[in-house]
């Protein structure tokens, strides 16, 4: 099982990543042309993935069962998920939403309970608890955020935020379905696939096409928006799915949501005030992954 606790661990790096890029590129395309870029981009470097890693480009060989498995994943994990966490950052800021979205490792291993009759001893729950409150702590420390809301705009953001863990936790669970005996790269090409249809479909419903225009004629904005495809919706979700393949799905979640403890460090080379209290949230965050990898 130490395989998918490592794998978990590999997608918090390439989640803590991503986000520096995609931040750099939401400044300039705004947050939905940079969904649906990043999906589409992601699925190309998926294509170039499987052709070296599984010797093929397109994902083939699955069955209905799995298509409808790994989509609809896609479409609750990739569209909804996503679409409820940056609408939260845009709301309450990333600080408070990473906060919420801590609740994700909750919302896993609960759902795996009830529907995969998954159960998870008392090492591994002790183990996602301090992994949860060290992050939670480590990332209420972080500098300063945005100006203070309002009671009922800090409410919808929580309800968005709340939404969006659960939607990716969800997402990961439905994968497990398709994913049984099926190449991680090649379900998460499904689920990239689906992600980019739901995309589409809402882009469409928005009328954002003219937008999608400009952001597609940003070098700029493009070269962010492939490096983060390629550490998140590529590198990331595939070793999200191995993870979860191979351990727990809360153990999984607990430890990928690490991620912006990780980013710690790279905040400080930028220049970022980091407290104390963010030291001793990451010690405790680090101690969490080695209770779950020692379990």
């Amino acid at each position: 099982m130490v395989q998918g606790e490592l794998a978990a661990l590999a997608t918090a790096v390439c989640w803590t990543a991503s986000p520096l890029a995609f931040e750099a590129a939401s400044r300039r395309i705004g947050s939905l042309s940079l969904n649906l870029l990043r999906v589409t981009i992601a699925l190309a470097w998926l294509a170039a993935l499987g052709a070296i890693v599984d010797g093929r480009p397109a994902p083939t060989g699955a069955d209905r069962a799995q298509w409808a498995w790994l989509g609809a994943s896609g479409v609750v994990g990739l569209v909804l998920g996503d679409l409820c966490l940056f609408r939260a950052y845009a709301l309450i800021g990333a600080r408070r939403t990473m906060i919420v979205s801590t609740t994700g490792p909750i919302f896993a291993a609960s759902l795996a309970w009830i529907f995969l009759d998954e159960r998870i001893g008392l090492v591994e729950a002790l183990g996602m608890a301090v992994i949860v409150a060290g992050v939670a702590i480590a990332v209420r420390d972080r500098a300063p955020g945005p100006a203070d809301v309002d009671r009922a705009t800090l409410a919808r953001g929580t309800t968005l935020a709340v939404g969006g863990a659960l939607g990716q936790a969800s997402g990961l669970l439905l994968s497990r379905h398709g994913l049984a005996g099926y190449p991680p790269i090649a379900g998460t090409q499904i689920r990239m696939i689906a992600g980019v249809v739901g995309f589409v479909i809402v882009v469409t419903a928005s009328r954002w096409w003219p937008r999608v225009g400009e952001a597609v004629r940003d070098r700029r904005a493009l070269a962010f928006t492939a490096v983060g495809a390629l550490f998140g919706p590529c590198l990331g979700v595939a070793a999200s799915l191995y993870a979860v393949t191979h351990a727990h799905a809360g153990v999984a979640s607990a430890i990928m949501s690490t991620a912006p403890v990780l980013i710690i460090p790279v905040a400080l080379v930028r220049g970022e005030r980091v407290g104390p209290i963010a030291v001793v949230g990451s010690l405790a965050a680090v101690a969490g992954v080695v209770i779950l990898t020692l379990a």
